[in-house]
């Protein structure tokens, strides 16, 4: 059937209210199940589709929706990011929303400011911000908050009242899931805690895994394992990371605080017949094919895709059907081994 259904078509067909059609439409507000029914039935006939309705609402705004967002091309780690962007893009284009992505340089903080005073010039309705450069973030969003433009982070915490919701994982229970994992996996002994290049990301995310690994073992009162903490920085992360491991040949973990894990993993792969415990985070390519290789052990899944995704479409249902926009919304933290891995790979 080539017609395109109205919300008022589909209510006079159903013999209910268009407000009803539309709470069932856009799953908001209580609607008898008699009413579900009907609307069910109606929808069935007509193979409805939700961008037919789409098209035909009278909206004559556009929204716009900025997100600054991490080079994918600089840091791999981003790459699923824009992802579950376009699936936002596509999802809610029918809508009249603007969906538009701004890459700035993750080791480069002239760079996120620039994108961000570009993104102020555009006068978007809202802004999705993955921040990290915490100092010149705090800034942006004041700017952000004066000109009442709505600001979402997702991946790293900002503590700031100009959030209007952050989406990502619990870092410290992370750092405690890790912590866990390597006590079951790991010989007695010392363990390293790996921050690379803290200096140029947000040190607050790795701190906080940090501070939850770091207490699972005081709670537990696991003495027979020390903590070292060693912080690696580009260009120089594997050469330092092999003077450690000199100066330390007992070493039986390391748990990497950042996505950089395959760097550990190909130091650790030079030295024949050390087995060391080895946990990271993130399913990019590097990580997953040391991890099938058995190099790695664990890998924390964050799943960003699906942080950007929320990020997105949050907004754009606030601005659609005035759906409240959570304070937070927390992603599992998901464990990640050779066994699983395939069926989390995008």
């Amino acid at each position: 059937m080539d017609k395109k259904y109205t919300i008022k078509d589909i209510a006079q067909m159903a013999g209910v209210s268009k407000g009803t059609v539309d709470r069932v439409l856009h799953n908001r507000g209580k609607v008898s199940p008699a009413a579900l029914e009907k609307i069910n039935e109606v929808l069935n006939v007509i193979d409805y589709e939700p961008n037919l309705i789409a098209r035909n609402l009278k909206n004559t705004k556009i929204y716009k929706i900025c997100v600054l967002l991490p080079d994918p091309e600089i840091d791999s780690y981003w790459l699923p990011c824009v992802n579950g962007i376009q699936d936002a893009v596509k999802e809610f284009k029918p809508y009249s929303v603007n969906i538009a992505i701004h890459y700035f340089n993750p080791e480069n903080k002239k760079s996120f400011v620039n994108a961000n005073n570009t993104v102020l010039s555009l006068e978007p309705d809202a802004v999705l911000i993955a921040p990290v450069f915490h100092k010149e973030t705090i800034e942006a969003l004041k700017v952000y908050d004066e000109s009442n433009i709505i600001v979402n982070t997702f991946n790293n915490q900002v503590q700031s009242n100009s959030v209007k919701c952050f989406v990502g994982q619990d870092l410290y229970k992370s750092g405690r899931v890790a912590a866990s994992l390597m006590n079951l996996i790991s010989s007695k002994g010392q363990i390293a805690i790996v921050h690379i290049d803290e200096s140029l990301k947000n040190a607050v995310h790795m701190q906080e895994k940090e501070k939850g690994f770091r207490s699972y073992f005081e709670e537990k009162k696991l003495d027979s394992f020390s903590l070292t903490t060693l912080k690696l920085k580009h260009p120089n992360v594997e050469s330092k990371f092999l003077n450690f491991l000199e100066e330390n040949p007992d070493l039986s973990g390391v748990f990497i605080t950042t996505s950089k894990a395959y760097q550990i993993a190909a130091t650790l792969a030079a030295q024949k017949g050390k087995k060391t415990a080895l946990i990271g985070y993130d399913l990019i390519e590097k990580n997953v094919n040391y991890l099938n290789e058995g190099l790695l052990h664990f890998l924390i899944h964050q799943n960003q895709k699906r942080q950007a995704y929320l990020g997105v479409s949050t907004l754009a249902e606030y601005f659609l059907y005035s759906k409240e926009i959570p304070e937070t919304i927390l992603l599992p933290i998901d464990i990640i081994n050779v066994e699983n891995a395939d069926f989390y790979i995008y």
